[in-house]
């Protein structure tokens, strides 16, 4: 009411309320160009694929990339409730199945509706049945200050602070025979083969630490077996692979390469590449195989085309022939060695 209350009417539309109200021409919407996705190709990596899959929405994707990114992207979840099992998720499990559910659904759907029935198999099982995993509430049983851990069980090489943890938990267990038995601080025996240009470092690291024993004599550290194996490898290995095309006969350089040349003359040795594929080849530059299965996914190795660096006909291994093996000869040589030391040694006590 007023006299202004007529004063914003007009008789004619203005150009806003034409635009956005009552019609007109609408401003142009930018519209995005894009290139189709070709058929062949797949929708996860964007390139060509090689074995080609589907999902029911029609989705294309290379089997060679899509497991390996779902196996990356597994979680554990319960099968029931779809829920992600955490750190924080009350999980329980069946004894008579071995089925692994969060505890709400086993509450909800067998403990409160008292049917003891797995929810999966729906074999019947108790109320004793149902194991608690995981109580978020109580989390006691996960403490490792409680737990007890040998860790010089199957040891072999351990560096100083690693024996010194071990001789400190040598001394918490001291009055407890049956601990004490168990834990063993693993030495290594020096000799005139494996001793270093070094010491081990006792006697600084004691006098500089009160939780060590007070050592007062240097003593030569001793060095890995294979650095000692490593350094008698003069020769070259020799293997022949027997395939269904011809023999390949294979030259090893052990001197410059020894762990990787040892590790492949063992593979050969258990007949670890019988009937495995060449699953890449390029010419006058390499040639790949021993991936047991075929496609050189179970290792990982450098990137590869696999339209173009596959083999167009099969190449497989039947079987292979070690001809040289110079470590054996090395073993060979540093027992002879230690055997010589060993009688020097007894000689002058016989006498």
């Amino acid at each position: 009411m007023g006299k202004r209350q007529h004063q914003k009417d007009k008789m004619y539309i203005t150009c806003a309320e034409y635009t956005h109200f009552y019609g007109g021409k609408k401003p142009d919407i930018p519209q995005t160009n894009f290139h189709p996705l070709p058929f062949d190709h797949c929708s996860l990596f964007l390139q060509p694929f090689s074995y080609g899959v589907c999902t029911p929405e029609g989705v294309v994707f290379d089997l060679l990339n899509i497991l390996p990114w779902l196996k990356n992207e597994e979680k554990c979840h319960c099968p029931v409730l779809y829920t992600v099992l955490t750190n924080n998720t009350y999980i329980a499990a069946i004894r008579t199945t071995g089925n692994v559910y969060a505890y709400e659904a086993v509450e909800q759907l067998n403990i409160k509706a008292k049917d003891f029935r797995d929810l999966l198999t729906v074999e019947p099982f108790s109320r004793q049945d149902i194991i608690t995993l995981q109580d978020p509430t109580n989390l006691d049983k996960f403490n490792d200050s409680n737990f007890f851990h040998d860790p010089s069980y199957n040891l072999k090489n351990t560096n100083a602070e690693t024996r010194e943890t071990l001789q400190k938990l040598y001394k918490e267990f001291k009055e407890d025979e049956v601990l004490a038995a168990t834990i063993k601080v693993p030495e290594k025996k020096v000799d005139k083969l494996n001793a270093a240009h070094y010491f081990t470092g006792k006697v600084s690291a004691s006098f500089t630490s009160t939780s060590l024993v007070p050592e007062t004599t240097h003593e030569a550290a001793a060095k890995d077996e294979d650095v000692l194996r490593y350094q008698l490898v003069k020769k070259r290995g020799y293997v022949r692979l027997h395939t269904n095309r011809r023999d390949l006969n294979l030259e090893l350089h052990c001197d410059m390469t020894p762990k990787t040349c040892e590790n492949f003359i063992k593979l050969c040795k258990k007949q670890y590449d019988d009937g495995t594929l060449f699953h890449r080849s390029i010419r006058n530059f390499v040639i790949q195989g021993g991936d047991p299965t075929g496609t050189g996914t179970a290792v990982e190795n450098v990137e590869s085309d696999p339209k173009t660096d596959r083999p167009k006909d099969e190449i497989r291994i039947d079987s292979t022939t070690v001809f040289v093996d110079p470590y054996e000869e090395a073993d060979v040589q540093i027992a002879g060695e230690r055997k010589k030391t060993q009688l020097a040694e007894a000689a002058p006590r016989a006498q």
